[in-house]
């Protein structure tokens, strides 16, 4: 199974939107997606930069939240978006 990771800052409004959506994903598919909190977490942040080649090219070449990212494939996009784009994406992992 993909290894999914979610970069989101706590007071982000488009994360807080996203996050019902990924509760759903994880009800609906059974996939897990790994939270990480990166504006008030030093350890998330180096994670999020640790990954930085894959995220900016499709984050307008910057670290953004919310992020999502396969790191085992390191296919990854950033942004609100709507339930069934998540679930697509995250099928394809």
């Amino acid at each position: 199974m993909a290894k999914l990771l979610m970069f989101h800052g706590q007071e982000c409004p488009h994360c807080r939107k996203m996050m019902p959506r990924v509760e759903r994903l994880e009800a609906e598919t059974g996939l897990r997606v790994d939270r990480r909190e990166v504006w008030h977490d030093e350890a998330n942040q180096d994670l999020m930069r640790g990954y930085k080649d894959a995220l900016k090219p499709k984050c307008g070449g910057q670290l953004r939240v919310p992020a999502f990212l396969n790191a085992e494939t390191h296919d990854a996009f950033c942004g609100e978006v709507e339930y069934e784009t998540l679930k697509d994406w995250a099928l394809r992992q």
